[in-house]
């Protein structure tokens, strides 16, 4: 093998090694990973009240509940659940469109079985 020819073989194999760190990196993971936003019920309120989500990247919520049983409802991103206390509910979702978005509460599981 020529010298030269020695040098392009090696200069492949480098590029390669380099394109495979690269898949492999922790950064190019990360990347993939959803997003996490954890959304915590109390007394009819929701912590965060609105959150604000990218077209197309995904997002997974952790829901919870300090108190009852309570319903989540965000129609536009097709949402409809409920959040039992003492469990982490947990929803991956993909927004169509970007934008700010607030949960809707449904009435709580404990005030509809009182009445």
């Amino acid at each position: 093998m020529t010298r030269h020819r020695t040098f392009r073989v090696a200069g492949r194999g480098l590029a390669l090694v380099a394109s495979l760190l690269a898949v492999a990196s922790p950064q190019a993971h990360a990347q993939d990973e959803p997003r996490v936003i954890v959304i915590t019920a109390k007394r009819f309120e929701f912590s965060p009240n609105q959150i604000t989500l990218a077209k197309a990247r995904r997002v997974k919520l952790q829901l919870r509940s300090e108190d009852v049983t309570h319903g989540l409802f965000v129609r536009p991103l097709g949402i409809d659940t409920e959040i039992v206390p003492g469990r982490v509910t947990e929803l991956t979702v993909t927004p169509e469109t970007a934008g700010t978005y607030r949960p809707s509460a449904i009435t709580s599981v404990a005030l509809a079985t009182a009445a």
